[in-house]
Order: C-alpha cells, then sequence, then structure tokens
C-alpha cells in the first residue's frame, strides 16, 4: 500500500484533485458575482463558511482515515464531491449554491489529509523529506494551472464548466482509487521499499504486522535507524515548538489567501480585468509558490530554523497588503511573488513538521488541514464584518485582516520565546 510505485498513483490522485478543486472553489466567487450579485461582504461571507466547514470536517476526516482506511476514506469525499457537483448544475438559488459548496467542502475534507499520510507513510525522515517535496510540488503546480486556466475555461466554456469540469475529474480521481486499491491488495504492499539512489542514509525497516484488510486502517512497520543517521522531529528538543509555530504560521497564511481569493473579483474590477485577464494576472502568486516549494524540498537548511519562518511570516503581512491595494498591474505581480514565496515557505513548514513529528500521519494530517480551514475561516469572516460594521471605509476589511495577521506575528514570537527549560544550548545556537 505505502510503495513508491503505488504512491505514483497517489501523485496523480493529488494532481487532480487539486486541479479540479482549485478550479471549482476559486471560481465559485467569480460565479456568485455574476450570476447572483454577491459583492465583496458576501462573497467573505461565503469564503468564511468555507473555511469554517473544512476546519471542522477536516480533523474528523483525518481521525476517520486512520481508523477506517485511506482508500475508504478517499472513495467516500470523491462520491460526495461528485454528487455535490452533479446537483449543482441543476440548482438555481443562491441558497442551493451555498450549501453545494458545503457538501462540496466536507467531500474535500476527506481527500487531502488522506493523500498526505498516504505519500508519507512507511517513510524514513529522508524520505519524508523526499516524498513531501514532490507532493508540494505536484498540488501547488497544478493548483497554478486550475488557477491560470479557470478565468478562461469559465469564459470561453461557459458557467456550467464550473461543476461539470471538476465532476469529470472526480469521477476519473474514483476510477483510479479503485484501480490502485486493487493493486495494492493484489500485491499486499505495506511498506515503501528500502533506500533509493536520492537517500543519502540507509534505515532497516522491520514489519512487525501487515493490514487487517486493505481497505482498513493500516498497520505500519516499526522503522529503527541506522547509527549516525540525523535525528526524526521527535527526537529534535524544539520539535514539538516549531510544529506548534508552523500550525499557527499556516493558518494565518491561509487567512491571507482565502480573503485574497474572495477578493479577487473586485481587485480585477478595480483594474478594470476581464475574467480571463483577472485568472492569468492574479495566478501569479500560485506560480512563485511553486518555485518556492521546488526549492525547499531541494534545500533542507531551513529546517527548524526560526529565522525563515519569522521572515516568510513577515513577508505575508507586507505583501498581501500590497496585492489588495495594488493601484496598478506591476504591483499586483510583483507583490504576488513575494505572497507566493511566502506562503510557500510556511506552508511547508507546517506539513512538513507535521509528518516529521509523527507516527499516526492521518490524524496528524487531518489537524493540519483543520488549522488551515480555521484560517480560511477567520479572514474572511474578519473582513466581511469590519465592512459590515464600518462600511464607509471600503478598506476597512482589509485593514482588519492585516491586524489580525500582526496579532498572529505575536503569538509566533511569543510561541518561540518561551523555550523548554530541557533545550539544550547548542540547539538555541544553531537556530
Amino acid at each position: 500500500m505505502f510503495s513508491r510505485r503505488l504512491k505514483t498513483g497517489y501523485f496523480a490522485l493529488e494532481g487532480l484533485n487539486s486541479f479540479a478543486t482549485v478550479f471549482y472553489f476559486y471560481y465559485l466567487y467569480f460565479f456568485m458575482h455574476q450570476v447572483y450579485g454577491f459583492g465583496n461582504k458576501a462573497n467573505l461571507m461565503l469564503a468564511a463558511l468555507n473555511g469554517g466547514t473544512y476546519g471542522l470536517a477536516a480533523w474528523f476526516a483525518g481521525r476517520f482515515a486512520q481508523r477506517q482506511g485511506y482508500f475508504n476514506a478517499l472513495k467516500l469525499g470523491y462520491t460526495l464531491m461528485i454528487v455535490a457537483l452533479g446537483l449543482g448544475l441543476a440548482v438555481r438559488s443562491a441558497a442551493g449554491q451555498v450549501g453545494i459548496m458545503v457538501v462540496t467542502v466536507v467531500g474535500m475534507s476527506f481527500t487531502w489529509p488522506t493523500l498526505e499520510a498516504l505519500v508519507s507513510e512507511g517513510e524514513p525522515r529522508a524520505g519524508v523529506q523526499h516524498m513531501v517535496g514532490i507532493y508540494n510540488v505536484v498540488w501547488a503546480a497544478t493548483a497554478a494551472l486550475g488557477n491560470f486556466s479557470g478565468g478562461a475555461m469559465l469564459e470561453k466554456l461557459g458557467l456550467a464548466s464550473l461543476f461539470y469540469v471538476p465532476m469529470a475529474l472526480h469521477v476519473s480521481q474514483l476510477l483510479l482509487i479503485l484501480w490502485l486499491q486493487s493493486k495494492a491488495a493484489a500485491g499486499s504492499e505495506t511498506v515503501a521499499p528500502r533506500g533509493t539512489a536520492s537517500r543519502s542514509v540507509d534505515f532497516e525497516l522491520e514489519a512487525t504486522a501487515v493490514k487487517s484488510s486493505i481497505g482498513g486502517a493500516a498497520v505500519l512497520p516499526a522503522v529503527r535507524p541506522a547509527a549516525g543517521v540525523e535525528a526524526r522531529g521527535h527526537e529534535i528538543p524544539s520539535a514539538k515548538r516549531f510544529l506548534r509555530m508552523a500550525w499557527l504560521a499556516n493558518p494565518c497564511a491561509y487567512i491571507a489567501i482565502n480573503t485574497l481569493i474572495a477578493v479577487v473579483p473586485a481587485v480585477a474590477r478595480r483594474l478594470e480585468l476581464s475574467t480571463m485577464a483577472a485568472g492569468f494576472c492574479c495566478s501569479t502568486w500560485c506560480f512563485a509558490r511553486v518555485g518556492a516549494f521546488a526549492l525547499l524540498w531541494r534545500w533542507t537548511a531551513w529546517h527548524y530554523r526560526f529565522r525563515w519562518l519569522l521572515l516568510a511570516y513577515m513577508a505575508l503581512v507586507g505583501s498581501f497588503a500590497a496585492v489588495v491595494l495594488a493601484p496598478n498591474l506591476l504591483v499586483l505581480v510583483v507583490a504576488q511573488l513575494v505572497f507566493g514565496c511566502a506562503v510557500g515557505l510556511i506552508y511547508y513548514s507546517s506539513l512538513f513538521y507535521s509528518m516529521d513529528c509523527s507516527e499516526t500521519k492521518g490524524e496528524h494530517g487531518g489537524i493540519h488541514e483543520a488549522a488551515i480551514g480555521l484560517g480560511n475561516c477567520a479572514g474572511p469572516a474578519v473582513g466581511a464584518a469590519a465592512l459590515q460594521l464600518v462600511p464607509q471605509y471600503s478598506q476597512s476589511g482589509t485593514v482588519a485582516v492585516i491586524s489580525l495577521l500582526l496579532c498572529g506575528l505575536g503569538g509566533l514570537v511569543g510561541i518561540w520565546r518561551t523555550k523548554p527549560a530541557n533545550e539544550s544550548i547548542r540547539q538555541e545556537v544553531s537556530e
């Protein structure tokens, strides 16, 4: 189930998942704006509902996947999304479309924690870094492609494409997971193969048990590192502190991301961009994030280094303000480049530390995704509340979100300054 050969299939699932969900969720705001007249406040409220639903559902979904089996979780998630999007083609009311979005979000919550766990399970520390790197590059690249081409598809294929394009992709994913499940069952593969050319160290894997059934929860092999091997996250004195900082910083990054996505229609209108042009110009940050993921995959000196996380967070705050308030196209594009690099390091930190510091990867993947959901909810909710309370100031929502991000910066520094009593002096100096 966790062989490198099968993991190629999991990466294919991930890429399709990323393209389909980004196209639907990013361009739902354009759809609601064009069909039902949703403005900034209404779209921010919609985004807050999206994030809140995902935060609650992802936490449960991660536990479900760990206990009931990864394949079962994926099949449930794809089925929910297919049914919801199919109904979305027939629904004609704004309230109905909001309901469709909620069910689709719940379905999606069963996919991301599960895919993160599938590509990381059965891997030694070097393998986790390698597989998380590939995972991040794959989903970010297909997300960038979905964001870049989504506006053109919506404009050229019609508004109905918002539903039937992702639905078709989810059907293909469901068929693929059924095929992968049959291959895993036929091969009874439970562990990743020992070392590859990309690994610098050797690990001894001892299989202590096998899965009770291929659709059930995985019983993982015991992993014993060879002498002199770099410690895993749970063996590093400050690792839990970095995990807490990353779990704070990542939702804050998604506060900015989800707020940005919700107000892009207004930014496009202010800069006189069509839906297609907005898709081209406002997807720059997604491509910058791909570049950041590719760099962080190969360059590992940022692991457990506070300065990099702090710099990324500070860049996040400044670039978010610049993107939302951009007076022209040049500022919009340059600010997005910085924004994409910042959210790339923050997201990578959260996922890598979650996988590196845990043995129950499905549950930790669920926590990682639930934190994203909370960020997705908090940012738009604060922005919408500000627009409701101070409607005479058009940028009150932006100012409120920036203030929230600055509170997150204070929390990040606070966690860092609270060092465990047993943390070694050598670790402090190296960081």
